[in-house]
This record gives structure tokens, C-alpha cells and sequence, in this order.
């Protein structure tokens, strides 16, 4: 984790930033239920605001023009839009089904069509990975091995 990204002056108004998690309204965006997707990850807006929540929380006011909405955002969830994007095809909290044996060291940990959850989105690195729960056990687990769990209700991200 980067230091600096915890900064409260780390962007300024107008500035281009990219959301790297689905924002989902919390109960603070007037007219829609609980849930509901307002921005999906990867989307791109421009900072209009600076304040705090509950005294401790820095959030940016961010205008998504395609989307025509404006969105509180925690400093976590944003990135310049000039850094690097690697989209992932799953997010926290994700069904998923296993689709090779995991194991380690010959002992297989977690058999083909396990079904899991995605706990944390790796993306250090061209590979993405995640933090898996299965069962009572958690792996770190390539994208190539996973799959949605519902592939009939799965919705593939738009890259």
C-alpha cells in the first residue's frame, strides 16, 4: 500500500481519477435502494469536492459525465486516471467456483468445483489474484482459476 494515496490533498478539483471498486449506494443517494450499482469499477470521473465523514474519513465528490452522476468516493477507491488500470473480471464479495484441484506441494487443498468467494482483488502485478474463501480456507488464487458461480446471472465486466 502506498502512503501517499492517503493524503488528503492527493487530488485536485477537476482532476481525471479512476474508481477501483463498484461503488454501491450505501443509503446517502436520494431515490435508489440500498445496493443498487451506481458506478461500476474502472469508470472514470473528475473530482469536484473535498471533505470528511464522521470527522476521520476523507471523501472526494466525483462527477462520472458518462454516467451523469456524482458520488462520495473514500481516497481507497480512487486512482489517477493516468495510473495503470488492470481490470479484474471478479470484485469482493463475488461467487466462484474452483476450476482446477489447488493444492500445495502435491496436497490438494481445494477440489475442482469448490464453490468460494472472493475475499480481496490482487492487482499488483499483470496476473491478477485474489484472496479466496473456501469453506474455513483462504487462498491466494490466479483469475485463471476461478469461474462465476452463477454464470447465468454473471455479468462480465466491461474492459
Amino acid at each position: 500500500m502506498k502512503p501517499e494515496r492517503f493524503d488528503e490533498g492527493r487530488f485536485d478539483f477537476g482532476e481525471s481519477v479512476r474508481v477501483t471498486r463498484n461503488v454501491r449506494n450505501d443509503g446517502t443517494y436520494p431515490g435508489l435502494d440500498v445496493g443498487v450499482l451506481l458506478i461500476r469499477r474502472g469508470s472514470i470521473g473528475h473530482v469536484l469536492n473535498v471533505g470528511t465523514f464522521l470527522q476521520d474519513q476523507v471523501v472526494f465528490t466525483v462527477h462520472f459525465l458518462s454516467q451523469d452522476i456524482m458520488v462520495g468516493c473514500r481516497l481507497e477507491e480512487l486512482i489517477s486516471a493516468d495510473e495503470p488500470w488492470n481490470p479484474s473480471r471478479f470484485e469482493f464479495r463475488d461467487k466462484v467456483v474452483c476450476t482446477l484441484d489447488l493444492g500445495v506441494q502435491g496436497q490438494i487443498l481445494v477440489a475442482k468445483g469448490a464453490d468460494g468467494e472472493v475475499l480481496k482483488v490482487i492487482r499488483d502485478d499483470v496476473l491478477i489474484q485474489y484472496h479466496v474463501a473456501f469453506g474455513g480456507r483462504m487462498l491466494q488464487v490466479p483469475e485463471t482459476a476461478l469461474a462465476p458461480a452463477h454464470p447465468e446471472t454473471f455479468t462480465e465486466p466491461e474492459f
